[in-house]
């Protein structure tokens, strides 16, 4: 009586395991691609700074990574946003600043005695003082500037809906003091500026 050979028909062929393994390395690759396809479409964007106005912050060319993703502007935080100026076509693209009060508070700037308040009424105290060391900078040594329009101290009523930017080098920062910016609608903002990019050497969070 004779052995009968046996035949293994539960394992695959070296070129079918292969095949399967560069398929799901290439589903992998696509959907990686595809995510940040999205993501830099509907949730994060690259931005150049254009100008001297945020310095020492952000310097200019410097690039930088910006989302908008279940993104509420708050004090602080450093935006990019898309202004429709009719004065100045310069003003017509992406604009770095830093947002200083939201709609319905007020802001003084107390040219005489060098000091920003932002208040949630018309009144103004001491302890509503904004403490701007690490960031405000004054490269002509003046915290004035031309936009005093002659006056000690102006004050600004901020919309519902907009902001109140400006920008850290503060002399030669077109703002929300500028006509030409103005207060800024909510809805122009393009997301707050979370990485900078380059130079690679200060690569890291931005505040």
């Amino acid at each position: 009586m004779s052995k009968e050979k046996e035949t293994n028909t539960s394992s695959a062929s070296p070129s079918t395991g292969a095949s399967a393994a560069i398929f799901d390395y290439f589903e992998m690759f696509v959907f990686a691609a595809v995510t940040v396809i999205l993501l830099m479409t509907f949730a994060l964007r690259m931005c150049v700074v254009s100008g001297p106005s945020m310095n020492n912050t952000l310097l200019n060319g410097e690039r930088l990574l910006v989302s908008d993703l279940f993104y509420t502007p708050k004090q602080g935080d450093i935006i990019v946003f898309h202004q429709t100026s009719e004065i100045d076509d310069r003003f017509n693209e992406p604009i770095v600043k830093r947002v200083i009060a939201t709609g319905g508070q007020f802001v003084k700037m107390d040219y005489a005695n060098e000091k920003l308040y932002v208040s949630n009424d018309n009144s103004f105290t001491e302890d509503e003082v904004l403490n701007e060391s690490d960031y405000a900078y004054f490269s002509n040594g003046k915290w004035g500037g031309s936009y005093s329009k002659g006056s000690s101290e102006v004050i600004y009523e901020v919309p519902e809906g907009h902001l109140f930017v400006l920008g850290d080098n503060r002399n030669v920062s077109a703002d929300s003091r500028d006509e030409r910016v103005g207060f800024v609608d909510e809805r122009r903002v393009l997301g707050k500026v979370l990485v900078r990019l380059t130079p690679f050497s200060k690569f890291g969070k931005v505040g």
